[in-house]
């Protein structure tokens, strides 16, 4: 069996987009049309002549419409096996008439939970006619044509323009389609019920839905093959769904590292003007300031070298000046809540940048599961949205630090929890000094950060490195006092820490030994 022809079509939608068109062509070949409810009258209202599944069935809608479609009238008529004698028997003694096509999509019970519609709402957009004619239908593709996607009329239409029928090949994808939708739809409806309606943190059954893949050029090496999914269900807004003004397609190493600088900059969202710069999807300068561009200024000077051809991100409109200053540099991608006009003008010079609009900030302190694939399982975890303010702070040294240190630990903590672990983040004055990150010791990072920061001393010609007189965070505790004694000879004189390690005493000693003020924050924020 390859080309079946199309006598009579079952259409029943939620989503009425393209509906009057397709049933004008299915009538303008001679197929009889069944319906449902809404849909039957948005026909009728087209003047097109629709017949009441409940003439097929015999039984009317019944139960507030929980009831009509699921009926031997209905499935038999979906699920015969046409060549099969004893099947075509059945059909023939019951009076079962064949269904060539199915066009079905379903209650949109993810819209309704997103509008916060009460429990009961909810529980009645659960569809249960609709995925079971889908499932039968596709299960009987080899005669019967389900269409799931109002996305799929036209090329429908195209395929029943010729003859009036639909080809295997065809059937086979929208089966394929059907199966993905329904999956999805009841993946959907599932953690519902686990997550809001259970309070379930980790139910017995995770599913991980993606949908709209987007085929990237290649992973994160030519050999690999790539893909953006979009989550099917509720989900922040993000960088999958972020404007993109200009540039070349973005490839998997952006789409990671863009990610990496929109949840950085989404820490400062709502505060004074802050930049971010990340590379290889580690930040490489972090600054606030009065405007954009200091703030760009203090990020680039952080660590220049590293900065060619990072992902810059900003907390603001990006204006003309700050657009201007990131030209001067080799950058692959940027990313705005906004851009000005004069921005756009700017970055219009440079074809291949990729600028892409946000329109907000993620929230860093949202909710979710993040999910990492190991061979033979998935490691889950809520994500890392623990935050600390001031009063959270224990100071465990001798001398207290002042009001700027406090704020330049802050500000430190905020970077480090973004950056690889073991991080180690200097910060003077709301910007970054040094970064040190990825080592598999903390002494090592705490040598690299204080050594960028030389290098950006030396090549911008200032009198001392701008670890002097700085805070640093590390991101988990100082097993050892090896990594703060190494701060400490960067210039260091504020450290924030998690605390916790059995040798905190030796630790905290070290720090008075050399006059330092020490904070506990009670929280660690490793980042493999």
């Amino acid at each position: 069996m390859t080309d079946v022809a199309i006598k009579r079509a079952l259409l029943s939608v939620s989503d009425k987009t393209g509906l009057v068109d397709l049933g004008k062509a299915l009538a303008a070949k001679g197929v009889e049309l069944v319906s449902t409810g809404g849909t039957a009258k948005a026909l009728r209202e087209a003047g097109l002549e629709v017949k009441d599944v409940s003439d097929l069935t015999g039984f009317p809608e019944m139960m507030d419409g929980r009831v009509k479609t699921l009926h031997p009238m209905v499935h038999g008529g979906l699920l015969a096996v046409r060549d099969n004698p004893d099947h075509a028997a059945a059909m023939d003694e019951h009076a079962i008439g064949a269904i060539d096509l199915v066009v079905v999509n379903l209650y949109p019970f993810e819209a309704t939970v997103m509008r916060g519609a009460e429990r009961d709402e909810i529980i009645e957009n659960i569809d249960i006619g609709g995925p079971s004619m889908v499932r039968s239908a596709a299960k009987n593709h080899q005669f019967v044509t389900i269409v799931t996607d109002p996305a799929d009329y036209e090329t429908l239409m195209g395929e029943l323009e010729a003859s009036g029928s639909t080809s295997l090949d065809f059937r086979r994808k929208c089966a394929a389609k059907a199966f993905a939708a329904t999956a999805a739809y009841d993946s959907m409806i599932s953690q519902w019920f686990a997550f809001a309606d259970q309070q379930q943190l980790f139910p017995d059954f995770l599913a991980v839905n993606g949908q709209a893949p987007v085929e990237l050029r290649y992973g994160e090496n030519p050999h690999q093959k790539a893909a953006l999914y979009t989550p099917s269900g509720p989900h922040a807004q993000g960088i999958a769904q972020a404007e993109q003004l200009q540039g070349k397609e973005l490839s998997y190493n952006n789409y990671n590292d863009a990610d990496a600088a929109l949840e950085l900059c989404a820490e400062f969202r709502g505060g004074s003007p802050a930049v971010v710069i990340v590379k290889h999807a580690n930040p490489c300068g972090v600054a606030q300031a009065s405007t954009l561009l200091e703030a760009w200024n203090e990020a680039l000077a952080c660590d220049s070298v590293s900065a060619f051809g990072g992902i810059v991100a900003v907390n603001t409109e990006l204006d003309g000046a700050t657009a201007r200053a990131i030209c001067e540099i080799f950058t692959e991608v940027v990313i705005a809540p906004a851009v000005s006009d004069e921005a756009r003008d700017a970055f219009a010079k440079k074809k291949n940048l990729r600028l892409l609009v946000t329109g907000d900030l993620p929230d860093p302190r949202r909710g979710g599961l993040a999910v990492k694939p190991i061979t033979g399982g998935l490691l889950v975890q809520t994500r890392d949205n623990g935050a600390i303010t001031e009063a959270d702070l224990k100071v465990v040294t001798q001398r207290e630090p002042t009001q700027q240190e406090l704020k330049d630990c802050l500000f430190a903590w905020t970077v480090a929890r973004h950056v690889k672990s073991n991080a180690i983040v200097y910060a003077k004055d709301g910007a970054t000094a040094g970064i040190g990150a990825g080592q598999m010791n903390r002494r090592d990072s705490s040598r690299i950060a204080a050594m960028k920061a030389a290098e950006a001393a030396e090549k911008y010609g200032w009198a001392e490195s701008r670890t002097v007189g700085s805070a640093v965070a590390s991101d988990a505790f100082f097993p050892f006092a090896d990594g703060l004694l190494a701060a400490a000879e960067a210039g260091a004189t504020a450290i924030i820490q998690p605390g916790g390690s059995i040798r905190d005493e030796e630790v905290i000693a070290a720090a008075d030994e050399r006059g330092l003020a020490m904070v506990f924050t009670g929280m660690r924020h490793f980042r493999h």
